[in-house]
């Protein structure tokens, strides 16, 4: 419809149409202003002020993101393939195997350019995220020869991300996962041989100096890209290179940040510890007044612990420099709520891992199965070959499975690591500010046996039908409370169901939010899940208080979706 065609001097119809137009109109350029305003603030330089990240008008930035992992820098995991595709180099060898070298060449092109498209970074930015972190492989920035000319196809594919994360108002922080020649010895850093090369040859040293400083020559004046994360997991001790390399990477990080910083003095410098970036005691001091200091948590306990980030702490309080989680995931929603709430309880962002991969139901999207990929992934174990057809058919299957508008997604990941409604809270997940402030129990020094090991609200665990799984419940004593903090996107009602049992006796409790109360009765040693009269949200911030009333109470979980049409607002029972 034109403007033309609802004038005002035609029938009331039209005027009101018209009305319409222009309503919607106005909308939409409000819309692409809090766009543009929005990717302004974003693409404000960012820079280390004590122990903070700021951007240039001197606000906090939380870098809260996810990694772009097997899109530049294919996983053998997450392809579900055995030894013989285990890192990208394998990976493609397999694949030139099963279909011929011409069309591996065209399925790889075709694999970067759907893997990670605009739709993808649009949607990241979306949900609610702030940053990106694609982890790249240098082989797709270096020739053959270890040169870098600036026409590899890393760089046109780092080149879109920027330009879409700018358009859409996020940062991107450059991530090296496969440095020249291997900084881990393992699959996951694209290694010839299991050899940490780059730390035993130094001609590999000298081509990721001349990566970095052809990256920070590209970038020097971007600001979207918030940083440069020089190497990923570094000398993983398992395999003994943290033994004999360790004294070797502070020095080799000093050397990149120099050359880095005849180019380009604006960008945060990221440094990640030795054994999977976890092991810090390889930093003596800082060396540059960028840096951010990174480390990665994955929780894979069963039934799962929140382990401490004491020591992290201790060394950002002695170096006066930001941290960061570079990495976190790879569990399950209830260990997402209770990380990331725990990082920025602490003044930590983080980045989850990863985006989307196959056939999962762990991270925010979920690629289906192609129908044949049984036989393709059986190859990789060392089993029978299939043929070049079913091969084929399986690849050409990927590459429309890939893209975004074809994967599966899952809110409830994304709304746990956010802390937002709609989303199932695990009792254990209460907020993080101490005793009376997110929980009261009478005996403070008998701390929990599960999950949370330093606190004192009792926290137990029971079998579930999945074997070698547990579920994990809080029991609250009359008069005690847990509160949980919960985030919604705007005013809204909505229904609340809780998963309860009274511990011996019947029991009552209540679910608190501002002046609104509901209460349940409960049953003892029977879980029951009780759906309570709706209650409303404010727009940003909220807080629930689940109160034992009498007797003793097991509180499973507390769900929150919403309000079905005609279900009335919350209010004062």
């Amino acid at each position: 419809m034109t403007l033309r065609s609802v004038g005002y001097n035609e029938t009331s119809r039209y005027r009101t149409q018209g009305l319409r137009f222009i309503t919607c109109l106005t909308a939409a350029l409000v819309g692409l202003a809090a766009l543009s305003l929005r990717a302004a603030a974003a693409t404000s330089f960012l820079h280390a002020q004590g122990q903070d990240i700021v951007n240039e008008q001197g606000e906090k930035i939380l870098l809260r993101g996810v990694g772009l992992g097997n899109w530049m820098l294919p996983e053998g995991y997450m392809w579900k393939f055995g030894g013989q595709g285990d890192r990208p180099r394998k990976i493609e060898t397999l694949v030139d195997d099963l279909i011929g070298p011409e069309k591996g060449k065209q399925f790889w092109s075709e694999y970067r350019q759907h893997y990670i498209a605009e739709a993808d970074i649009q949607r990241i930015a979306k949900l609610g995220y702030n940053s990106v972190r694609p982890a790249l492989n240098s082989r797709l920035f270096l020739s053959a020869s270890g040169t870098v000319t600036g026409r590899e196809e890393g760089f046109l594919l780092l080149d879109n991300l920027v330009t879409w994360s700018k358009a859409h108002g996020i940062y991107v922080i450059l991530d090296l996962h496969g440095a020249p020649g291997g900084q881990t010895g393992q699959n996951i850093d694209d290694s010839a041989n299991d050899q940490p090369l780059l730390f035993m040859e130094p001609k590999y040293q000298d081509q990721l100096v001349g990566l970095w400083q052809a990256l920070a020559r590209r970038y020097k004046d971007e600001p979207t890209v918030a940083g440069y994360d020089l190497l990923n997991e570094p000398l993983p001790a398992r395999t003994g290179a943290a033994r004999k390399f360790k004294a070797a990477l502070e020095p080799l990080y000093q050397r990149v940040t120099k050359a880095i910083r005849e180019i380009d003095a604006k960008h945060l410098i990221i440094l990640e510890g030795v054994d999977w970036a976890n092991d810090w005691s390889v930093f003596s001091k800082p060396f540059d007044q960028n840096l951010v200091y990174q480390f990665h948590y994955y929780c894979w306990d069963n039934p799962p612990v929140v382990k401490s980030i004491q020591s992290y702490l201790n060394y950002r309080s002695r170096f006066n420099a930001p941290v960061w989680v570079g990495e976190t995931g790879e569990k399950d929603s209830t260990i997402y709520w209770a990380t990331t709430e725990y990082f920025e309880a602490n003044n930590i962002g983080w980045s989850f891992w990863p985006w989307k991969k196959m056939d999962t139901r762990n991270t925010p999207y979920s690629i289906k199965l192609p129908a044949q990929w049984a036989a393709v992934a059986a190859y990789s174990r060392g089993r029978e070959k299939p043929t070049p057809e079913i091969a084929q058919q399986a690849l050409d299957e990927l590459l429309i499975n890939i893209r975004l508008a074809n994967c599966v997604f899952f809110p409830d990941v994304v709304n746990a690591m956010l802390r937002r409604a709609p989303v199932r809270v695990e009792g254990e997940n209460y907020g993080r500010e101490g005793v009376n402030q997110s929980y009261f129990v009478r005996d403070t020094n008998q701390l929990s046996k599960f999950y949370r090991l330093a606190e004192p609200v009792t926290i137990s665990a029971r079998a579930t039908a999945r074997s070698k799984e547990s579920a994990q419940y809080v029991s609250l004593n009359a008069e005690e409370w847990t509160a949980y903090d919960v985030a919604s996107d705007s005013l809204k009602d909505y229904q609340v169901t809780i998963k309860a049992q009274a511990t011996d006796a019947p029991a009552e409790a209540q679910l608190i939010s501002g002046n609104q109360v509901r209460r349940l009765t409960l049953q003892p040693n029977t879980w029951q899940e009780i759906k309570l009269e709706a209650i409303t949200l404010n727009r940003g911030a909220n807080r629930l208080k689940f109160l034992a009333t009498h007797g003793a109470v097991d509180l499973d979980w507390i769900e929150l979706r919403p309000a079905e049409s005609g279900t009335p607002p919350g209010m004062v029972r």
